[in-house]
């Protein structure tokens, strides 16, 4: 049904191309302004020719087609398609894309630094490293 109703829209749609390329022009335009009576500033009244007729026919039977092969399915072919998909498709989430180079992927497996255990009768060491003083 949906490839009959496909076909037909491309055929109409060739029709309707043909038969406005086959129209005479409406001529002047904005050119027509420049004089003349009120025929040629309204536009007149203009013939209704056959070409007319036809091409407000297939226009209109272009979009009646359009509207109803948005509801036709498109056939088995293509669910059966999103099927298999679906069914190939893994149930977890996929693993995060990686990083750009230069930035850990992981957190750092180092160990982080411990002060050393203090000596009896010394001090113990502080956490913080003494600057040096800037000379004068």
């Amino acid at each position: 049904m949906f490839a009959f109703l496909l076909t037909l829209l491309i055929i109409d749609a060739l029709l309707l191309s043909v038969v406005v390329l086959l129209q005479a022009g409406q001529g002047g335009g904005l050119a027509s302004l420049g004089g003349g009576g009120t025929d040629t500033v309204m536009g007149g009244r203009q013939a209704v020719t056959i070409l007319t007729k036809l091409s407000w026919w297939c226009g209109g039977i272009f979009l009646l087609l359009a509207l109803v092969l948005s509801f036709v399915p498109r056939g088995a072919s293509s669910s059966a398609l999103q099927e298999r998909l679906r069914a190939a498709t893994p149930g977890e989430p996929a693993p995060p894309a990686p990083l750009p180079l230069g930035t850990p992927t992981q957190p750092s497996t180092q160990t982080p630094t411990t002060p050393p255990a203090a000596v009896p009768g010394q001090p113990a060491p502080s956490a913080e490293t003494p600057r040096p003083q800037p000379q004068r």
